[in-house]
């Protein structure tokens, strides 16, 4: 259902759509099934001319039983929620896959940039490649990222993932996200971080190998990919 108005471009999207369902459709349940008791209970006991108020002080089982059941039948609902919850909390936040490539994510009032490890495929060596509001991966791979915040807290967002970090100054938050698809995303700052907040948007570009590696070549550092000549 949420997939329809957004897409799913990860592999642990749908999992999230599905507890986010769940939650909704137990909370709703329960919503309607309350306001259904409560007014069907103002409409029958609504004064009527010659009619006597009653004393309850509802310690009667008789009476406590429409409180302690629903009750029951509820916390059995909240154990779902959180046992679905922390499955999922555990695959998204708690596992880290080997990934096949490591980005680093810098926020900052208010843009993104990014730095992608050159053909070497690592970060911090001389072919790096380093760009603005625009981060670029390879489809069907584990990526993990290095995110950080060079100001205030920031959150690092992509929808089409399910994915939401936030970036606090002073740390570097590792996460991780496996494409499912080629395409370009959005990217947002979903935390509110000064009057830039609402502009603070980027683009990720996700590419077949072969694009992929085009694009790393025309963009790696030309001194880093220059060989040394024989001695």
């Amino acid at each position: 259902m949420i997939s329809h108005a957004v897409d799913q471009v990860s592999t642990f999207a749908k999992d999230i759509d599905v507890l986010i369902l769940l939650i909704c459709g137990l909370v709703g349940f329960w919503f309607f099934v309350a306001e259904g008791v409560l007014f069907f209970l103002v409409f029958k006991y609504r004064a009527k001319e010659g009619g006597k108020a009653a004393y309850i002080d509802g310690t009667d089982p008789k009476h406590t039983r429409f409180i302690s059941w629903p009750h029951r039948l509820i916390l059995l609902c909240d154990v779902v929620i959180v046992v679905a919850a922390v499955r999922v909390w555990v695959e998204v936040k708690q596992t880290m896959p080997t990934p096949d490539q490591t980005v680093r994510v810098v926020s900052q009032q208010w843009s993104w940039s990014f730095q992608h490890p050159g053909p070497d495929n690592k970060l911090d060596t001389a072919d790096d490649i380093k760009t603005l509001d625009e981060l670029h991966v390879v489809a069907g791979q584990t990526v993990q990222f290095e995110l950080v915040s060079q100001d205030v807290i920031h959150s690092f967002s992509v929808p089409v993932f399910r994915l939401k970090q936030d970036a606090i100054p002073g740390r570097v938050i590792k996460g991780w996200f496996k494409t499912t698809q080629t395409g370009s995303y959005d990217i947002q700052c979903a935390e509110i971080c000064g009057i830039g907040h609402g502009a603070m948007v980027g683009t990720i570009v996700i590419e077949q190998p072969e694009r992929y590696a085009e694009w790393v070549a025309g963009h790696a550092p030309v001194a880093a990919l220059a060989t040394p000549a024989p001695k």
